[in-house]
C-alpha cells in the first residue's frame, strides 16, 4: 500500500510559478512510475507529466517547456515545477503512483492550483 500526499498548491497570478510536491510512504518508491494529473471542473482527469524510476519523463503538449517533473527516490518524493502559469492551468492536481510491474496504482488526495489575476 502506497500513500501519497500532495502539497504546494495555491493561488498565483498569470505568468507566475508554483512548485508542487508529492510525498510517498509505504511500498518501494523505485517500483513506481510517478505522474502528475489534473482535473478542471467539467473536464476529465488528464496526464500533465510522468517520470519513470530511471528518470525518463514525458509531458502533455500544453505544458512542455513550462513544467518540469523530477523525483528523488531516496526521499520518496516527486515534484512538479510549474512556470509561466496560465489561467487554463487552473485545476486540482493529483499525484499518481503506477507500478512498473503490475496494474496496481495509487492516487493522492489532490491539491488545488488557481491561476487568476
Amino acid at each position: 500500500q502506497v500513500q501519497l500526499v500532495e502539497s504546494g498548491g495555491g493561488l498565483v497570478q498569470p505568468g507566475g510559478s508554483l512548485r508542487l510536491s508529492c510525498a510517498a510512504s509505504g511500498g518501494i518508491f523505485s517500483d513506481y512510475r510517478m505522474g502528475w494529473y489534473r482535473q478542471a471542473p467539467g473536464n476529465q482527469r488528464e496526464l500533465v507529466a510522468g517520470i519513470t524510476s530511471g528518470g525518463t519523463t514525458n509531458y502533455a503538449d500544453s505544458v512542455k517547456g513550462r513544467f518540469t517533473i523530477s523525483r528523488d527516490n531516496a526521499k520518496k518524493a516527486v515534484n512538479l515545477q510549474m512556470n509561466s502559469l496560465k489561467p487554463e492551468d487552473t485545476a486540482v492536481y493529483y499525484c499518481k503512483a503506477q507500478s512498473h510491474w503490475s496494474s496496481r496504482f495509487y492516487w493522492g488526495q489532490g491539491t488545488q492550483v488557481t491561476v487568476s489575476s
